[in-house]
């Protein structure tokens, strides 16, 4: 599509996010709730509806909802009503699901994202309501027949609604990656797209610019990688502006994604609210949240990625470049409290987590939590080159390595491996001497102007001492004899 005709008409872009909880049990029975188990093995009478059997509140997922209504600044409802959402599907055993319709436990609220410029935009939420999941229909297995595994069955879910404030597929990919940096920040959700966990719903129309209402929506169900929503949204746009550039009308209908074509194809027409007879849950009590409740789960809550980026930013004077990579993993972010809480070079606890701990984790292809060195580890060798008594690149050439190994400190490493720096000036003058009569045609050249050759003689005095010499007094060292 010619840029020119894209850029006539604006996209407008709502997501529905479903979050898995991690609660141990699901979210009105005790049966279990764990990702890869055998099928049908995590159910009892209550997951499968049968009669006389009566559903309990999972009080866990009352509280997870509380922390991420907290940490997107909703308002929490004091007194909520569950209802039943009626449909048949061959995985949904009751044939209705119970969630929250008219009293969501969290209104408002926003979700803050960073543009492709840099700047940030704020995407309003519509709310955040409970629900169950349901089951999972299986067509890859057997040739002629669809499974269905009921393990996910009443799997608790929170969904979040956001406003149609989304404009474009990168904007899109961006909130998604927030939303599931949140659920991690907060241990509510893993966030594992592809084991769905997490999933989301896209709701994409076009206008043209300057006009007042929303265009024809379409819903695009159930994607399994936040790469696919964008690849999703930007297939819709396409579709939809080339359907009304071609006097097509939009119907408002269903779509699913299919990620190796990468185009949508329509499922079912929308249903409307009143397709699914919502009507109160009689088995479940409304439900009461205090004001002392929030105020307990208030203080129990950590440090949020966006809290952490504006101290890294404007306390510790980290690039926003590295204040949103260390934020980007919690687990990156509780290593580097760690690091700085015993050391206050921030700018080089930064540059170590991003580079060498970064390096190692990437080759073994492991998480920072199976790191095998202490921060407070990292921290000493920060302080050894601080104090000069190593290099950087010492550090990370020879001191580094060895932590793996040896439970010495970095100081007992590099005083065992002869690293450490010296910075005698009567050593530093032999060690000049020797480059300077290795290299006379060179010195000759930086005495006629070439003084560029400074890091040449930099490089051979540090290959001659072993890179023992310390750098500092080895360059005011090596000027003066050069000069002389």
């Amino acid at each position: 599509m010619e840029q020119s005709l894209r850029d006539r008409y604006e996209v407008v872009i709502g997501l529905e996010v479903h979050a898995q909880l991690l609660t141990q049990t699901k979210a009105y029975s005790s049966d279990l709730n764990a990702y890869g188990s055998a099928p049908n093995t995590n159910i009892s009478a209550i997951t499968l509806g049968h009669p006389g059997t009566l559903p309990v509140m999972n009080r866990k997922t009352i509280d997870f909802a509380i922390k991420l209504g907290l940490a997107c600044g909703c308002h929490i409802a004091p007194v909520q009503h569950f209802a039943r959402k009626n449909y048949f599907y061959p995985d949904l055993p009751k044939g209705y699901q119970i969630t929250q319709d008219t009293t969501p436990i969290c209104t408002g609220g926003q979700i803050l994202i960073r543009t492709e410029d840099g700047t940030q935009k704020s995407i309003g939420l519509t709310r955040i309501h409970m629900e169950e999941d349901a089951g999972k229909s299986i067509h890859d297995v057997d040739v002629y027949d669809t499974l269905v595994d009921l393990n996910r069955a009443g799997t608790p879910l929170l969904e979040i609604v956001s406003e149609p404030d989304l404009r474009s597929s990168s904007e899109a990919y961006n909130y998604l990656t927030e939303v599931r940096k949140l659920l991690r920040y907060l241990d509510i959700c893993d966030g594992n797209m592809e084991e769905g966990s997490m999933r989301c719903d896209a709701n994409v129309s076009v206008r043209l610019k300057g006009a007042t209402t929303f265009g024809t929506k379409v819903e695009v169900k159930n994607m399994n990688s936040i790469r696919n929503v964008q690849r999703a949204i930007e297939f819709e746009v396409t579709r939809q502006i080339e359907a009304l550039e071609n006097g097509e009308s939009l119907t408002q209908e269903t779509r699913a994604f299919d990620a190796l074509k990468g185009s949508t194809i329509s499922m079912r027409t929308k249903e409307a609210a009143n397709d699914y007879r919502y009507f109160p849950e009689p088995d479940l009590p409304p439900i009461t949240v205090s004001q002392e409740q929030i105020a307990a789960i208030s203080k129990e809550m950590p440090a949020l990625p966006n809290a952490l980026f504006e101290r890294y930013t404007k306390t510790y004077g980290l690039s926003d470049y590295d204040a949103y990579n260390i934020t980007d993993q919690k687990g990156l972010a509780l290593y580097y409290e760690a690091l700085i809480a015993v050391t206050k070079n921030y700018k080089a606890a930064a540059n170590w987590l991003m580079g060498e701990v970064k390096s190692y984790l990437n080759e073994q292809g492991v998480d920072i939590s199976k790191f095998p060195i202490a921060a407070e580890r990292i921290a000493a060798l920060i302080e050894l080159i601080d104090q000069g008594k190593i290099s950087n690149s010492i550090a990370a050439q020879r001191v580094f390595p060895a932590l793996f190994n040896s439970q010495e400190s970095p100081l007992q490493i590099a005083e065992r491996l002869n690293l450490i720096q010296s910075s005698d000036s009567g050593v530093i003058e032999g060690f000049v001497a020797e480059v300077i009569a290795q290299n006379p045609s060179e010195v000759e050249r930086y005495r006629n102007g070439e003084k560029q050759l400074i890091g040449f003689f930099m490089g051979q005095l540090m290959k001659v001492s072993g890179g023992k010499a310390d750098p500092k007094a080895a360059n005011g060292i090596l000027r003066q004899q050069l000069d002389n």
